[in-house]
């Protein structure tokens, strides 16, 4: 990819920059900006650009409220509603339980801020604008280390177990992606896409999780009940007894009874959080 490259610090040594293994870690982006992607600045103040912000600045606060986050590492995003290419994310530096909709920055697939003052978490930029390029169904990514799906992607075998009805809600939806390091370029982020392929979830093997979606009602929906099924796994597990699976058959029919009511579930759990925060955390709405 053109243009991109990390912003090192002044006591960093020169490595191979061809090799992600040898390159340092660098926090946030930085790019030429005379390749910045022009685009009317009109079409982020649209009142959809706006929901979109108020409902990602949602999720970031109730992910926090519930311990889904790790530090300043995780990161959300949405496409720009009435765009293709750039994408709403979380700007490097801040904790998910301090974001405001106004602190959220939108990034071309190129890495450039057309709106914001900070630039991303440079894995960020690597991981989700390569999902949204290359996914186009991907209209939302969530990405956490939350710490139940984080600790069974950790096991050998597949993480998740058919074994309780909230798992049966992702049933054939999910795939797993082995651990490659950091994603510090655009190959990486490609490599992360295809992984996902035409599942909702893919648990990253050593490092965490990452949900996408259509809408971020459904992306939020579906991470919160997949933490829930990940932790109701765990804590059988601790038992040392054997999980008893739901049969396949059995499991493929409650999994389209769960999706025949369609996306109401999903907006109301939104909506529900979303008047939780106002009497805990108003500010989210700035």
């Amino acid at each position: 990819m053109a243009d991109i490259r990390a912003r090192r610090s002044s006591g960093t040594p020169e490595v191979d920059g061809n090799n992600p293994h040898r390159r340092p870690m660098a926090h946030s982006l930085a790019v030429d900006d005379t390749a910045r992607h022009e685009i009317d600045p009109a079409l982020f103040e649209t009142p959809e650009v706006r929901q979109a912000c108020v409902d990602l600045a949602a999720c970031f606060r109730m992910a926090a409220n519930l311990g889904m986050e790790e530090g300043i590492c995780n990161h959300f995003s949405a496409v720009v509603p009435g765009l293709d290419d750039c994408f709403i994310v979380n700007p490097f530096g801040l904790a998910f339980n301090e974001i405001r909709a106004s602190d959220l920055i939108i990034c071309d697939f190129d890495g450039h801020v057309l709106k914001g003052d900070r630039p991303p978490e440079i894995t960020a930029y690597f991981i989700h604008a390569r999902v949204h390029r290359n996914l186009p169904r991907a209209r939302v990514a969530f990405h956490t280390h939350m710490p139940y799906a984080t600790s069974l992607a950790m096991l050998e075998g597949q993480p998740l177990q058919w074994a309780g009805q909230t798992a049966l809600k992702f049933y054939g939806r999910t795939a797993v992606d082995d651990f490659n390091g950091l994603a510090l370029d655009a190959m990486e982020g490609d490599r992360i896409a295809a992984a996902i392929g035409d599942a909702d979830v893919v648990f990253m093997r050593n490092h965490g999780v990452m949900v996408v979606g259509t809408t971020i009602a459904e992306a939020w929906n579906d991470l919160y009940y997949l933490e829930r099924a990940c932790q109701v796994q765990v804590l059988a597990e601790s038992t040392g007894r054997k999980l008893r699976p739901v049969p396949s058959v059995l499991a493929a029919a409650t999994y389209a009874q769960m999706r025949s009511g369609g996306n109401e579930s999903a907006i109301q759990h939104l909506a529900s959080i979303k008047r939780r925060l106002l009497k805990t955390d108003p500010d989210y709405l700035l």
